[in-house]
């Protein structure tokens, strides 16, 4: 990567101070909680259109530049590494920007508006060798990290059914003002697929699950909402898709549902994963964060609970009695990145590669095909 001392930090820098920015500072704020990782890490540059979002990166230390253009902090030499958490309608242009630039990339999903602009970036980091990863925390949950042991041991039998799922209730009120993410514009004509997609696509795909076929259910609930300045405004984005897709695993197709909800009763911000075979099967919500069932049939046919406490793929000071939350696997993923990007991951789960994002793609375009057509789509 470059010529520098083998122990120097690898230098951040940020691009969209906002709620991920701030995630993601955090996180290198407390690097030194993970036992024996082999490199540090350091924020040093972040940048925002809105100099006011800037301040509160103030408080860390180690951040020397602050920009309202991000094309003077990727000029700059103590950056290596450029995560970026902008609208959807950016990412294209930013990434390119970024790896012209000579630095390597944490990005954001969906990678790109749509199918086009993921494949322009993938193949730009392909033509400038530089190390490109995407946002995908919740694999990294202990829970997460166990189906996906089960989903690979050879133990499952015949695979007769798979679900993921990210569900949401947040736009439930038809009051709640409208943001950049219910314009498609700025979110892509995908929608919620954009903006929840990669969650449930990244361990199917990296499973080698990936869809041959999909149809397609998509919800659009309320035309509009409030502007936030007296009036209303177009609301013009998919608010569910449900996904019904078939798969080949292990020589056999199978059915694979994936499912996207901003509108989703009940649920707050829930993630699960579900694969049940003829021998036995394996299940892991958020709503249960600590729990982990598994299924087994002999005799007679059992669910099984296990209390899962915190265990990582790469372990930190904290006791295993303990439960993980959101800021413990956004620091896991960046663990994986880092790791992977210096040569270390030795055979942990790595963050979703370029070629998986332009594959999720390729599934929300054909589900957007489908869902017009009303017919199945082959992939």
């Amino acid at each position: 990567m470059s010529d520098r001392p083998s122990n120097s930090p690898v230098r951040v820098g940020i691009i969209g101070c906002g709620l991920m920015g701030r995630e993601v500072a955090s996180v290198f704020g407390r690097w030194f909680a993970l036992e024996g990782f082999p490199v540090r890490v350091e924020l040093t540059a972040v940048c925002d259109l809105n100099p006011g979002l800037l301040n509160w990166f103030r408080q860390v230390t180690t951040v020397r530049h602050f920009f309202t253009d991000y094309r003077a902090l990727l000029a700059l030499p103590d950056v290596d590494v450029v995560y970026a958490a902008v609208p959807h309608h950016l990412h294209e242009s930013i990434y390119l920007d970024v790896l012209r630039a000579g630095k390597d990339l944490l990005a954001e999903k969906p990678f790109g508006i749509d199918l086009a602009a993921a494949r322009r970036v993938r193949d730009e980091g392909i033509k400038r060798q530089r190390f490109v990863r995407v946002s995908s925390e919740f694999p990294f949950l202990p829970g997460a990290q166990r189906a996906l042991a089960v989903a690979k041991s050879g133990l499952l039998g015949r695979v007769l059914d798979v679900r993921c799922a990210f569900l949401h209730s947040s736009d439930l009120d038809p009051t709640k003002p409208i943001n950049w993410k219910r314009q498609t514009k700025y979110c892509g004509e995908a929608g919620v697929m954009n903006d929840l997609g990669l969650h449930v696509a990244h361990i199917p795909l990296r499973l080698g699950w990936k869809p041959r076929s999909v149809f397609a259910e998509l919800q659009k609930v309320y035309p509009e909402r409030p502007d936030g300045k007296g009036g209303m405004a177009s609301c013009d984005t998919w608010d569910n898709a449900k996904l019904h897709c078939t798969t080949e695993i292990e020589g056999s197709l199978s059915p694979l549902t994936l499912e996207m909800k901003r509108m989703a009763p009940s649920e707050t911000n829930t993630w699960l994963i579900e694969v049940l075979g003829t021998e036995r099967g394996v299940r892991y919500s958020t709503k249960e964060p600590k729990t982990l069932w598994q299924f087994r049939r002999d005799k007679e046919q059992w669910w099984e609970k296990t209390d899962l406490g915190f265990s990582t793929p790469f372990k930190t000071i904290t006791g295993g009695i303990f439960e993980p939350g959101f800021p413990d696997i956004l620091m896991q993923m960046w663990a994986a990145f880092i790791a992977e990007r210096a040569g270390v991951l030795e055979g942990r789960f790595g963050c979703a590669t370029p070629d998986e994002a332009v594959a999720h793609h390729e599934l929300w375009t054909a589900a957007l095909e489908s869902h017009t057509a009303q017919r199945v789509i082959k992939l």
